[in-house]
């Protein structure tokens, strides 16, 4: 499914900016959008959050699908 992908793909670009900040103190989106508190920064912020909770739902799914077939 490709919002599974697209999901997938913006939790591994949350994953590789707290990564970012937690070794170099360095917050990826922040410098690319305008800081933190950024009207765009939040967006993004917020758009990754909703990936990772619906990656949440791939942990049961394959499960689902293993028992139909």
């Amino acid at each position: 499914m490709i919002l599974d992908r697209i999901a997938l793909l913006l939790v591994i670009i949350g994953a590789i900016n707290w990564g970012g900040i937690g070794l170099f103190q360095f917050d990826l989106v922040a410098f690319i959008f305008g800081g933190q508190g950024a009207l765009l920064s939040r967006i993004i912020y917020t758009v990754v959050a909703l990936a990772g909770l619906w990656c949440v739902s791939l942990l049961f799914r394959g499960r689902e699908e293993e028992r139909v077939n």
